[in-house]
């Protein structure tokens, strides 16, 4: 860990308002193990005007009774008591989420000029992967809470993906403001759906990358050295778009990026992340992947894509995605849930945080001046994540790619697009 312009840090744990109960263990569905890899982390920026007046103790008591509702998450990782190596699983234990509290002698302003496009998630969000030396007690949520000379504050998070996926992570953060704010919340959280069957046609499996076996050092391996830059696509250039192209923002962002990464160094097959749910803000349901669809899309060559239109690649990716969630869970079942996947990075992947609820988390009524959201873990291949910016109608894009490519990806973006 890598502290510098921060000073300060404090650890601490925060656990459920009242004991779970003994022997609740929460089981980790195949598409859950799918994901153990990856993390997703998130950082949001307040102003002074939101957060000068908060102190750590106003910030962590309604983490207590959110926790409550969001047991599974304070719990730990452990193995059934098959032949090892044996299927893990959660120990509901009540251990809890960690807390690091950090200084940073900067004003937002100062901090967010100073990271333009750069990667915010690095230092404000706390980086610990679950690796073997301490499998059965590294928490599975981390949240870092930064607070700025301005009186301003980060609030960074990671989560670990086998806990569920991006939306669920976002709405454990606004249900823990709803808890600041003294709003109304509910009493238990509804389970999440099972894992529902994907049926996918005999084929080989290519959405994601099976690797020989890791153990417990869940984190995906890389041979490049991997940057994260962010580019923003304002309103009225998204609106441009949309009217040229006349196709979905998140189909357009792709194709662009994917022309551009078929012309640095020829790709022709892309991974498509994207999740089924309903995102009704009434519908409070336990954290998980069940909704996660995983595919891809499949050009007969990179130079096809190099030359196309940004419509005809929007039309291939809306078109021609091909789900093989089915198939991930199917070897996953089959492997007894002890195969290690990459999905991140398996191939360049696109993941699309549209609906994802950025600006619901809000410190005194007020919303944040910025929120980010990106994947840790990604493999070698790369991964682009799309989502909303905070005026809803741009969209901030996280692009984690081998540092090389960054640079030409950057260059290519802002000549043929004036995107930075």
């Amino acid at each position: 860990m890598v502290w510098a312009e921060l000073d300060d840090i404090k650890l601490s744990t925060v656990v459920p308002a009242s004991i779970t109960g003994e022997d609740k263990n929460h089981q980790l569905s195949d598409l859950d193990l799918a994901f153990k890899l990856h993390y997703i982390t998130s950082v949001h920026f307040f102003g002074a005007d939101a957060a000068a007046e908060l102190t750590i103790h106003d910030l962590k008591k309604p983490m207590f009774p959110c926790l409550q509702l969001y047991y599974p998450i304070c719990g730990r990782l452990r193995r059934h008591d098959a032949p090892a190596p044996a299927r893990p699983y959660v120990k509901c234990n009540d251990s809890g989420v960690r807390v690091v509290e950090a200084t940073c002698a900067k004003t937002v302003a100062e901090w967010l000029a100073a990271v333009h496009g750069g990667d915010h998630h690095r230092l404000l969000v706390y980086d610990q992967p679950i690796l073997a030396h301490d499998f059965g007690f590294t928490p599975l949520v981390f949240l870092q809470l930064t607070k700025f000379q301005c009186g301003g504050l980060c609030v960074g998070l990671r989560w670990a993906h086998i806990l569920g996926d991006a939306f669920s992570a976002s709405e454990f953060l606004n249900m823990w403001g709803k808890f600041m704010a003294n709003e109304t919340t509910p009493r238990q959280l509804l389970t999440a759906p099972a894992n529902p069957p994907h049926p996918s046609p005999p084929s080989s499996l290519s959405a994601v990358k099976l690797l020989d076996p890791i153990g417990d050092d869940w984190l995906a391996p890389n041979s490049s050295k991997m940057q994260t830059h962010s580019f923003h696509i304002t309103q009225t250039q998204l609106s441009d778009l949309l009217a040229k192209y006349k196709a979905e923002p998140f189909q357009i962002i792709s194709a662009i990026l994917w022309k551009s990464m078929a012309k640095i160094r020829g790709t022709n097959i892309i991974t498509v992340c994207r999740n089924t749910k309903n995102h009704d803000k009434n519908d409070h349901e336990m954290p998980s992947n069940a909704r996660h669809l995983i595919g891809v899309v499949e050009a007969e060559t990179s130079s096809v894509i190099a030359e196309a239109d940004i419509l005809e690649i929007s039309k291939l990716i809306a078109d021609k995605f091909f789900d093989q969630t089915g198939m991930i869970q199917k070897q996953m079942e089959e492997g007894k849930g002890l195969l290690d996947f990459v999905v991140y990075g398996a191939n360049l992947t696109f993941l699309d945080l549209e609906g994802v609820d950025l600006y619901g988390l809000q410190l005194k009524g007020r919303r944040p001046l910025l929120g980010s959201i990106s994947i840790r873990g990604v493999g070698d291949e790369g991964a682009v994540v799309v989502a909303a910016d905070a005026s809803g109608g741009g969209r901030l894009v996280n692009v984690i790619l081998p540092e090389d490519h960054i640079h030409h990806l950057k260059n290519d973006l802002r000549l043929d697009w004036d995107i930075v």
